[in-house]
């Protein structure tokens, strides 16, 4: 770039151009997507990107837009081309009047540019852990090296209840599955690695796949969650886990209750109540 740290800010959003990278600050203002806001700001190393782009825009705009690498960044991976394209954090929307000076960015940006095709590893940092969102189903959290799933009562199904909460270290994953909550049947779907082949089953009945529904797991909880599993995921952390923390009694008497009604309304078995139940007690 032509100075150290120069500025080209837009709708949404301001590029900061730098020596190796561009530095993506996104604004926190009602209009801004809620996917920005939760992203905060990105550095995107030079080597993450592959072209830089300049075309008309929507109502008198230009939109200045960076091209990742594939495999360069775990956020667009994990979108895996389902974000709209409001949402799509490597664009840059500017007034119609500031044209030539995105192009001229773009032309410098573009000098810059050493590196084209598919990257071996992600070069662009993951969202930051500890993460967490509701689904439909149940809540979803991730400390960095343990995915767990808590069930609710309220939305899972029979055969997620009967398998009980779901904890799965990141060495035991070969992948992450994201289906927008924006589609019919959105979900996220953890792959283990000794999947062996064949169809899943249906996300709603499946142990390692939480499901989204209106309000539950919206792109700005659940894709940054995604991105951040597949990122650990891909650099195989193998850190030991630290041993899960002892519920609270309140919490072990209320799973006992909903477990109860669901025993009364048919939807588990007595060995299965008792085998349950005794489960949770051992957690206290």
């Amino acid at each position: 770039m032509s100075r150290m740290g120069d500025v080209l800010a837009g709708f949404h959003a301001a590029w900061e151009f730098e020596s190796d990278s561009v530095l993506i600050r996104y604004e926190r203002g009602i209009r801004t997507p809620k996917l920005f806001q939760a992203l905060g700001e990105r550095r995107i190393p030079l080597d993450a990107i592959a072209g830089v782009t300049l075309t008309p825009g929507k109502r008198g705009t230009v939109v200045l837009r960076a091209e990742p690498r594939p495999g360069a960044d775990p956020l667009m991976e994990a979108a895996a081309g389902q974000l709209r394209e409001g949402c799509d954090p490597y664009r840059l929307v500017l007034s119609g009047e500031r044209e030539t000076l995105a192009e001229y960015y773009a032309d410098e940006l573009r000098s810059r540019l050493t590196e084209s095709g598919p990257a071996d590893r992600f070069l662009v940092p993951a969202p930051e852990v500890p993460l967490r969102f509701k689904a439909y189903d149940g809540k979803a959290s991730f400390d960095g090296k343990t995915v767990h799933f808590r069930w609710f009562w309220t939305g899972a199904s029979s055969t997620k209840w009967k398998a009980g909460d779901q904890s799965f270290p990141v060495a035991d994953l070969s992948g992450v599955e994201w289906r927008s909550p924006e589609v019919f049947e959105g979900h996220l779907r953890l792959v283990p690695r000794d999947a062996g082949p064949g169809q899943a089953a249906q996300a709603d009945h499946d142990p390692a796949a939480v499901v989204f529904g209106l309000g539950y797991g919206p792109v700005h909880e659940s894709l940054p969650f995604a991105a951040a599993v597949l990122a650990a995921v891909r650099s195989r952390g193998t850190a030991a886990v630290p041993a899960a923390p002892r519920r609270d009694p309140a919490d072990i008497a209320e799973r006992i209750r909903h477990l109860g009604e669901l025993h009364e309304a048919g939807l588990v078995t007595d060995e299965e109540f008792s085998a349950k139940k005794a489960e949770l007690l051992a957690e206290l």
